[in-house]
C-alpha cells in the first residue's frame, strides 16, 4: 500500500449566511472528493491541542503525527529549512511578515499578497541598513520571510499579523515575559526602525501608484529554536516519502520529516497556483515513495480574505483540478493506494483568521469497507465511523491495516 495526504489548508468554514447557512464545504462542487466520502471512512480531528496555538506549523505537525507538544518551535525554524538557512543552538528564528499597516492600523498580513520579486528587494534593502552580526534578514516567498537573532532569547509574546486585522498595531507589538525583555525592545525597534525604510521605498512608490498595498513595515512572530525532530521513517517505518507545496513552512516539515520536497513551477500558495502541476508530481513521486504530502494553500488564503465566494472556487479546484487526476491515475497503477483529504485547521471567512475546531477528513483504502456518510463537509462527517480523533491518531488510523 501506498499513500497520499491531499491537504487543503484551511479549507473548513463555519456556517456563512451569505451562503445560506453553510459552508464552502458544504456549498462547493466536488464530486470527485464526495466520491471518496461514499467510497472510504470519514471523521473529525483536533489538529490543535487546547494550550497551543492554532497555526499551519502546529496543525500540519499533527496531520503528519507527530507529538506537538515534544516537537513545536514555531514555523519560522521550519521555513529557515525550507529556505536553505542553517539555525545554530543559541539563534532564534522568527518568522517576518511584509504587512500593510494604513491610519496606524493593520491593513493586512500580506501587503497585498505582494511578488516574491518586489519582496525580495526590499528584504535586502532591510538586510542592509538594519542587518548586522546580531540580526539577519532572509528573503523568502511573497510576503513571508525569515529573521534570525544571534543569542536572542525566547522571552516574549508575538501576535500573528493574520489574527488582529484592523488592530492599531502599536497595540499588537511584541511583549516581553516577565522582566524587561531586549529581544521584545530590540524586535519592536525593528518594526519601527522598518517603516523608516520602506514608507518610501521605490517598490512602494510604484505600488502605491498603480492602486497596490505598500509593504510598508515588518511584523515579526512565531519565535522559536532549532526542533528536534524525528524523522518520518523514524516514527512510522515507511522508508520514503515526499512533499509538494508552495509554502516554505510546509518545505520545511518536509525537511524535518526526511521528505523529498518537490517544488511545482508556477505553485504560489493562491488560488492562481498550478493545481494540475502539483497533481501530476504528486502522482510522478508516488511511483517513488511510500507517501506523498500534498498541501494546498488557496483556501486559506481565502479564509483570511473573508471571501466566501473565492474559497468555494478553492474547493472546486482543489476537487476537479487535482483530486480528480490523482484518483483516476491511481486507479491505474499496480499497488494500491491509500487517499486522504483534510485541512489543517478551520480558517473561517467570518473571522478571517485559524481556529482549533475539529477539521473533516476521509480516508478511502480500496476493498476496505465504508461508513455510512455521501458527502463530505463539516456536518455530514460527523457521523463517519472515525468519530473524533486527536493527534497522531488520524496518521496511525491512515496506516493503519484495519
Amino acid at each position: 500500500m501506498k499513500y497520499i495526504i491531499i491537504l487543503g489548508d484551511g479549507m473548513a468554514d463555519l456556517p456563512l449566511e451569505s451562503l445560506g447557512n453553510r459552508t464552502p464545504l458544504m456549498v462547493a462542487r466536488k464530486p470527485h472528493i464526495d466520491d471518496l466520502a461514499q467510497r472510504g471512512k470519514t471523521g473529525r480531528l483536533i489538529t490543535v491541542p487546547d494550550d497551543m496555538p492554532p497555526g499551519s506549523e502546529v496543525a500540519n505537525l499533527s496531520v503528519l503525527g507527530y507529538d506537538i507538544h515534544e516537537v513545536y518551535e514555531g514555523r519560522a525554524v521550519l521555513e529557515a529549512a525550507s529556505m536553505g538557512v542553517s539555525i545554530e543552538e543559541n539563534d532564534l528564528a522568527l518568522r517576518c511578515n511584509l504587512i500593510c499597516i494604513e491610519d496606524e492600523k493593520i491593513k493586512n498580513h500580506s501587503a497585498g499578497h505582494i511578488s516574491t520579486e518586489e519582496s525580495k528587494v526590499l528584504i535586502e534593502s532591510l538586510q542592509n541598513e538594519l542587518g548586522s552580526d546580531k540580526v539577519k534578514f532572509y528573503p523568502g516567498v511573497s510576503y513571508r520571510h525569515l529573521v534570525v537573532i544571534k543569542n536572542g532569547v525566547k522571552d516574549i509574546i508575538c501576535t500573528p499579523p493574520h489574527d488582529v486585522p484592523g488592530t492599531p498595531f502599536q497595540d499588537v507589538m511584541v511583549r516581553g515575559i516577565g522582566a524587561e525583555s531586549k529581544t521584545a525592545g530590540l524586535l519592536n525597534s525593528l518594526v519601527l526602525e522598518s517603516q523608516r525604510i520602506l514608507g518610501n521605498h521605490p517598490i512602494n512608490e510604484e505600488r502605491k501608484a498603480k492602486g497596490k498595498d505598500p509593504a510598508n513595515s515588518i511584523w515579526m512572530w512565531s519565535p522559536g529554536n532549532r526542533p528536534k525532530m524525528k524523522t518520518f521513517k523514524e516514527l512510522y517505518g515507511l522508508e520514503k516519502g515526499a512533499v509538494i507545496s508552495a509554502v516554505d513552512l510546509i518545505q520545511g516539515i518536509g525537511v524535518y520529516a526526511g521528505f523529498n520536497v518537490i517544488k511545482v513551477e508556477g505553485a504560489t500558495g493562491l488560488y492562481t497556483t498550478n493545481y494540475e502541476g502539483k497533481a501530476k508530481a504528486a502522482v510522478e513521486a508516488l511511483e517513488e515513495v511510500d507517501i506523498v504530502y500534498l498541501h494546498i494553500e488557496a483556501s486559506d488564503e481565502a479564509g483570511h480574505e473573508g471571501n466566501a465566494p473565492l474559497k468555494t472556487e478553492t474547493i472546486e479546484y482543489l476537487d476537479h483540478r487535482v483530486v480528480k487526476y490523482i484518483v483516476e491515475e491511481t486507479d491505474k497503477m499496480d499497488e494500491d493506494v491509500a487517499i486522504a483529504i483534510i485541512p489543517d485547521h478551520p480558517t473561517p471567512c467570518a473571522l478571517r483568521t485559524h481556529t482549533r475546531d475539529a477539521v473533516p477528513f476521509v480516508i478511502y483504502k480500496p476493498g476496505e469497507m465504508r461508513d455510512a456518510v455521501t458527502h463530505y463537509d463539516e456536518e455530514s462527517v460527523k457521523e463517519g465511523a472515525f468519530g473524533v480523533l486527536k493527534g497522531n491518531e488520524f496518521m496511525k488510523a491512515f496506516l493503519s491495516g484495519d
